[in-house]
């Protein structure tokens, strides 16, 4: 437990911070890959959903407002319908947004990816497209975006530049932006863009390139912490930077500070799900901590856990000061990527299907765990791209099978289950029979041990009833909990 960070989030309160950067909107098609089109020989993409979701410099603003802050995003958008829809997210997360610009010579930058799933399951994105114009944006509108971040100044505590490289942060931009929140004692953290040529970004206070990054900006292949660090007191002193900080994947983040301070931050093991997001979300956290008034030592710390937990969701997830806090503390059931309950739960199972994964549901009381159960969940895991596993709370465990159980308590069990590959994901519910969990979940799957018949099975109906199915899994013969027991004489 680390207690200084946790004060740290604690007093984070709701800083002020200004994103300058490029806007973007990414939307997802998903369906089911069915077959190969008559027509041609490609894949033929029976769609059944549509996403949309905000990216780059409005997705560091979509981390911000989940995290606490107060936010206004400077940007450009094309004069077209999405430059409307992404202004409609914004509005609806209480992003202020005056200061988006219309060039109507450019398209909006739109990433349009098409996923198809295979049998119904294991969605792979077939294709993106990109819509975009990578040029420098013109001087009329260089001059409009200044008029606005300097009203925006005016009201911000940090300003954080997100650079994706698509003609917003030219030269002439950054270089008043960085004059500007100098004369106000504005810090400016940048994340840059993937290239050689950094002096775009003489001025900035920091910056966060990931270890590809720096390298590519030094001439140097970072191997080692120790190159890290080095192609980071590199660049803050080519750059006159206050610090310069390097992101370095399961090697945690590296800080090299003006004042000679030079350290690598290690983190924890994870289960690396996607590193989609992490430099997105390193920025936020750091930013907000810097705003707060923290030293950049915590502040490092407290975007390494923020990153560590980001890389553990799959796609751009929103993270909470209440599941940072809970990773700091240390108090979360079984793991904390897997274990989840109430509102929790029902968010994770949406982003889940946000990103076109089927989800199967089963439930049971896995008190001793054996060899019978391992066989089943791997068979349930089968049949769909999520698994979620319901456990029977100890006050239920005991109704159903007398005062003596469960040997393994909740806590336990949920240990456990959270270790198992074939387990997405864990909860527990309290009632006689789990109805009212499948009514919250509905999954697509609904997962029961052969020794049951289908009208036996607890919401099988209602599964039915909106589409989903019914799977019976096999049988396993000779495995039984109660038998273990006896044979130890604890029955």
């Amino acid at each position: 437990m680390s207690a200084d960070l946790i004060g740290l989030v604690e007093r984070l309160g709701e800083p002020r911070v200004l994103v300058l950067g490029d806007v973007m909107l990414d939307r997802y098609v998903w369906g089911d890959a069915e077959r190969i089109s008559q027509e041609a020989p490609v894949i033929l993409l029976h769609a059944d959903r549509r996403e949309e979701r905000l990216g780059g410099a409005s997705s560091v603003a979509t981390l911000l407002r989940a995290l606490g802050a107060q936010v206004s995003l400077i940007g450009v958008t094309g004069a077209d319908a999405d430059a409307q829809r992404i202004r409609q997210i914004l509005g609806n997360l209480s992003i202020d947004h005056e200061g988006l610009r219309t060039d109507p010579s450019r398209p909006s930058t739109v990433k349009e990816r098409y996923i198809g799933r295979a049998q119904h399951r294991h969605p792979q994105q077939i294709v993106r497209i990109d819509y975009e114009r990578r040029e420098a944006v013109g001087d009329a509108i260089v001059n409009e975006l200044m008029q606005s971040l300097e009203v925006k100044l005016a009201w911000a505590e940090i300003v954080l530049v997100s650079d994706y490289d698509k003609g917003l942060c030219t030269p002439q931009l950054l270089t008043r932006v960085f004059e500007k929140s100098r004369q106000r004692g504005l810090r400016v953290i940048v994340d840059p863009i993937r290239g050689s040529d950094y002096a775009k970004y003489r001025g900035c206070s920091a910056m966060t390139p990931n270890r590809l990054e720096a390298g590519l900006a030094t001439g140097k292949t970072l191997l080692s912490n120790q190159s890290a660090l080095e192609a980071g007191a590199r660049l803050r002193e080519e750059l006159g930077m206050e610090a310069a900080i390097v992101t370095l994947d399961k090697d945690g983040m590296s800080l090299v500070h003006k004042d000679g301070r030079r350290q690598v931050f290690p983190t924890r093991p994870r289960q690396v799900y996607d590193i989609t997001g992490a430099g997105d979300m390193v920025l936020a956290v750091l930013g907000m901590a810097l705003a707060a008034g923290a030293d950049y030592d915590p502040a490092v710390r407290l975007a390494n856990i923020a990153g560590g937990l980001e890389v553990e969701r799959i796609g751009v997830a929103t993270i909470t000061r209440d599941e940072i806090l809970t990773d700091l503390r240390g108090t979360h059931l079984a793991d904390n990527r897997k274990f989840l309950t109430g509102d929790r739960l029902l968010a994770e199972l949406e982003h889940r299907r946000s990103l076109g994964q089927r989800i199967a549901f089963t439930n049971g009381c896995f008190d001793i765990f054996h060899a019978g159960h391992a066989l089943y969940l791997q068979e349930a895991r089968a049949q769909a791209d999520v698994l979620l596993v319901a456990i029977n709370s100890d006050r239920a465990v005991r109704q159903l099978k007398g005062p003596s159980r469960p040997v393994n308590s909740e806590r336990a069990r949920s240990v456990v289950l959270s270790s198992l590959q074939s387990v997405d994901l864990v909860t527990v519910f309290d009632e006689a029979t789990p109805i009212e969990l499948i009514r919250e979940v509905r999954p697509d799957v609904l997962v029961k041990g052969g020794d049951y018949a289908k009208a036996q099975v607890v919401g099988a109906s209602f599964v039915e009833s909106y589409g989903g199915r019914v799977h019976i899994a096999q049988f396993q013969e000779g495995f039984s909990t109660t038998r273990l027991l006896n044979q130890l004489g604890a029955a």
